[in-house]
């Protein structure tokens, strides 16, 4: 009998939320033809299409049925098992066997290389009852706009085959099987969709065909018989809704298997031309392999060079149509840790890649956006130097490494410029850190900026520019010279109950009239509830400060990095049953709340693995190989089962209703492509028995060579008061001024013309080495392009000691 279609009830459906950060597996087919990727969690699917930063559907699982109103859904009713086709290679077996033990589902899941659809080939098994007793659903919620609002899904034919459609964005999905479907529908979430009606009813409303505009969804029920319990279901896309069901009945038609070869001989083919820095953990899993295999698929098809933060949106099941990005955006700084980790593994090719896509999308005054969608539109606003910094030092590891010989870095030279450019006009204060929150003197950001300012002189001396790099070198001085000064606090609280003489503070304010003492003044802790945010800097530390060593700007056993990682250990470290690891810093509020429930703005962090690894670079650095690769092992037991590394892991007590266990994974953002990147650095570092990405030029300058700058300088964002004895003040403005100063409290006046270099600065060196001990230099300025004089005067007395 024929059902007359109505328009499902419940538009335009609640409001949509993403699926869990929660991955355990991540694949795409490594081919140009693919554009698809996509992710498991609690053994279901996610898609993203046609590009990496683009999630076209929200999940798809099976909805099992069966008599007296059984009613079973996989994601949540369901045991999970994966494990990958073979070690490297992102296609997975998935077995998920129902809590009730009515059921097993097991699942094969890859790309077809040759076209962009999904495979599944799914077989059924009754574990109690027989196989008729069972009917078994797709479920499908299209999000082809990245978001759950605005989607539009059906139920058609193609050439007479019944199929599911969705379309947004210009973007179009067709869900077919190779065993045809039932009965289906398509409705609104939380009112009309297949879940509603098959919880309520046990079966579906045909009358309900088309859902328009909203948070919708897709079932269809698969064509299982008692003797056929394996079908195959193509998900495909395109830019119409028959191409999609095309590309969808082309891939069924050649069968899983075919697809399946190709798709194992593409990664095995990459994964042969990487070092052998195979490791195995406990369970077995080649966890060198799997670090790869994240990368790889973390990569742009349509932009080569482009890669994600991460295939996930952190609690992303809390979240919705407000958080559109998530991680699968383009941080500049998890690029530049993307590409080392590549480089670390042999892949040369692809570090190369990350190199020319970051050229592309710098902004022409030489900064990089602070994240950004695959195109280089900016997504936050923030601005990050270390990230303005971090090309830099890739440039500088490819140069050195022989990957970027003269004539390509030659046409590298104009990104080199504006990205030194932009540092030496904009530091050395950050507007935010390397965790998106504060500004100021960030000891990281500090060390990044140095290291990558040096790297970039060498490269404009491999240029013939040795003004240049002449002046890149002084500015990287008077920086480094000033570390402690800005960032090193001595005689506190935290200093008498660790027994140390002082330690590096997480992050120093910003320009005051202290000058950004870190004893001064107070930073903002984000995440935190109203009320209850401004700390003392100097109450604040963090692992951050490890950057002065890994960047080369500071031994290992410099006894004032020794009294730091004391502090660090004292506030920061935490036992968990696979070693220590390390809060970001304390007081943090990036994580779940302590009951559990996800962070919604405010909460508490938690542990990052990621630390341990930059943990163990540093106890590398220090001559304790042993301690090192104790800490290998506790970032690689930090994994998921199937190896994939989480931002963060749980600290608290089991929260099994919660999915939280102690030491296991959060409900952050995993895989973490960065901290993925950081293990596969660790196994090339331990192998080749030194920090693999440490830079050689602050290690010579500063540790071996001990160079001190013959300046101390003075800036808008940096108003120094002190001048030590035997420096030439240095002024730096950006545009062209007279200093006007005096020596004798304007008794007598002198005027300095600056002089404007190659990066914009306009300097003026005033003669103040033989200044007696005490005295006070005033200066004011004329601006001349404006006629006007800056009517503040400021001061510099020489002859006092740095508070560093």
């Amino acid at each position: 009998m024929a059902v007359t279609p109505i328009v499902p009830p419940g538009a335009p459906g609640i409001p949509a939320r993403w699926t869990s950060s929660a991955k355990s597996g991540v694949g795409t087919s490594l081919s140009p033809a693919g554009h698809i990727w996509f992710t498991i969690s609690h053994g279901i699917l996610e898609v993203y299409y046609p590009r990496l930063d683009s999630a076209c559907t929200r999940d798809l699982g099976l909805i099992v049925t069966g008599p007296g109103g059984y009613f079973s859904e996989e994601k949540r009713d369901a045991a999970h098992e994966i494990e990958p086709f073979e070690a490297g290679v992102p296609a997975y077996r998935l077995v998920n066997t129902a809590g009730d033990g009515a059921y097993r589902i097991e699942k094969r899941i890859l790309c077809d290389p040759a076209r962009p659809v999904l495979l599944q080939e799914i077989t059924f098994t009754a574990l109690k009852g027989a196989p008729d007793d069972y009917r078994v659903y797709a479920l499908l919620a299209p999000h082809l706009v990245n978001a759950g609002m605005g989607n539009t899904a059906w139920v058609g034919d193609h050439k007479g085959k019944p199929v599911l459609f969705a379309s947004g964005r210009g973007s179009c999905l067709a869900l077919a099987s190779s065993l045809p479907w039932r009965d289906c529908s398509a409705g609104y979430v939380g009112f009309s969709d297949g879940w509603q009606q098959l919880n309520h009813t046990g079966i579906l409303d045909q009358a309900c065909q088309r859902a328009e505009d909203g948070n919708v969804a897709l079932t269809g029920e698969i064509g299982f018989t008692s003797t056929t319990t394996k079908a195959v279901l193509a998900l495909g896309f395109g830019a119409t809704p028959d191409e999609a069901a095309e590309n969808a009945f082309a891939s069924l038609e050649q069968g899983f298997e075919p697809a399946a070869k190709t798709y194992l001989q593409n990664w095995r083919e990459w994964q042969a031309r990487l070092l052998p820095l195979d490791r195995h953990a406990a369970s077995g899993i080649n966890t060198y392999r799997t670090s790869t295999a994240v990368l790889a698929t973390h990569r742009s098809i349509a932009m080569p060079g482009a890669a994600v933060a991460s295939l996930s949106i952190p609690w992303g099941f809390n979240k919705g149509d407000d958080d559109l990005g998530g991680y699968h955006l383009v941080w500049p700084r998890d690029l530049v840790e993307t590409a080392g980790g590549f480089l670390a593994a042999g892949d040369a090719a692809s570090a190369l890649q990350i190199l020319e896509y970051l050229r592309s999308i710098q902004q022409p005054d030489g900064h990089w956006p602070q994240n950004a969608w695959l195109d280089g539109s900016a997504y936050w606003p923030g601005i990050q130097m270390d990230e303005c910094a971090f090309p830099l030092l890739l440039a500088d590891a490819l140069h050195r490494a022989g990957h970027l010989p003269r004539a390509r870095l030659a046409t590298l030279l104009p990104m080199i410029e504006r990205a030194a450019t932009y540092v030496v006009r904009n530091g050395p204060v950050t507007g935010e850190d390397r965790w998106e929150e504060d500004a100021g003197y960030s000891p990281f950001t500090l060390a990044v900026e140095i290291a990558a300012l040096l790297a970039a002189a060498d490269l404009l001396d491999a240029c013939g520019k040795k003004d240049e790099a002449t002046y890149l070198r002084e500015t990287s001085d008077g920086w480094n010279d000033q570390l402690e000064r800005w960032t090193y606090a001595t005689d506190t609280a935290i200093c008498r109950a660790a027994g140390v003489e002082g330690y590096y503070v997480r992050i120093a304010p910003p320009d005051s009239a202290e000058a950004g003492s870190p004893k001064d003044g107070y930073v903002p802790i984000k995440n935190r509830p109203p009320g209850d945010t401004d700390r003392p800097a100097q109450e604040i530390v963090s692992p951050d400060a490890l950057a002065l060593v890994r960047f080369g700007l500071r031994s290992a056993d410099d006894p004032r990095i020794v009294d730091t990682v004391k502090v660090i250990d004292a506030q920061l470290r935490c036992a968990l049953p696979q070693g220590p690891i390390w809060y970001r810093y304390n007081g943090d509020g990036y994580g779940e709340h302590q009951d559990g429930t996800p962070f919604d703005g405010t909460g508490q962090g938690r542990p990052w693995p990621l630390l341990a690894g930059e943990r163990a670079h540093y106890e590398l650095a220090a001559g304790r190989k042993d301690e090192a690769a104790n800490l290998l092992k506790a970032l690689e037991d930090s994994a998921e089962p199937g190896g994939l590394l989480p931002e963060q892991v749980w600290d608290g007590a089991d929260l099994p209703e919660r999915q939280l266990l102690h030491g296991r994974p959060s409900g952050s953002a995993m895989p973490l492509v960065w901290a993925h990147s950081e293990h596969i650095k660790l196994l090339r570092s331990l192998r080749d028995g030194a920090v693999f990405d440490m830079p050689p030029q602050g290690v010579k300058r500063y540790i071996e060579a001990k160079t001190v700058s013959p300046f101390r300088t003075w800036r808008f964002n940096n108003k120094i008061r002190a001048l030590p004895e035997g420096k030439t003040l240095r002024i730096e403005l950006l545009a062209a001024a007279t200093v006007h100063w005096s020596t004798d409290n304007w008794a007598t006046a002198h005027d300095s013309q600056t002089v404007e270099n190659a990066f914009g600065i306009h300097l003026a060196d005033l003669p103040t080495t033989s200044l007696p001990e005490g005295s006070a230099l005033i200066f004011t300025f004329f601006w001349p392009g404006t006629g006007d004089w800056e009517n503040v005067d400021f001061s510099v007395t020489s002859g006092e000691r740095d508070s560093g």
